[in-house]
């Protein structure tokens, strides 16, 4: 399968997150609720990856770990936030201002990655940042 029917699916399972989030959060601590579904996936994603085989830990270069650890940290205090934030504000809001993380993907992909970013990129951001903020005030 291409990259984007994957994206696709990514999306398409991030929706169904933040309704189930919103559901389990709306008499839980969101932090609480965070370390639930972390759990979960953690579990999950050990399964698949010895489900394949068993893993070559000694390929991955330190320079890859640190990086793997940097998202990993990122991806905790995004959880926390969007959980927090779930736990504060309606799902049809706050999914959408989530999803400015496409629009700092864009942009450090430019500055970190040295990936070329035409006006398509700079159009399509700036839909999802005029969107976000459509949704987000009243």
């Amino acid at each position: 399968m291409s990259w984007v029917i994957w994206a696709l699916l990514s999306a398409g399972f991030a929706g169904v997150t933040a309704i189930a989030a919103k559901i389990g959060t709306s008499h839980l601590d969101a932090n609480l609720a965070t370390g639930v579904r972390t759990c979960v996936v953690l579990v999950m994603s050990w399964a698949i990856v010895f489900a394949q085989g068993v893993p070559q830990f000694d390929q991955v270069s330190g320079k890859a770990y640190l990086a793997l650890i940097i998202s990993g940290l990122a991806t905790g205090l995004s959880w926390l936030c969007y959980f927090r934030a779930l736990s504060l504000g309606p799902a049809s809001s706050v999914a959408p201002v989530d999803k400015l993380s496409v629009v700092f993907s864009i942009i450090l992909a430019g500055v970190f990655l040295g990936e070329a970013l035409t006006w398509r990129h700079w159009v399509g951001g700036g839909f999802i940042t005029l969107g976000a903020w459509i949704i987000a005030t009243k």
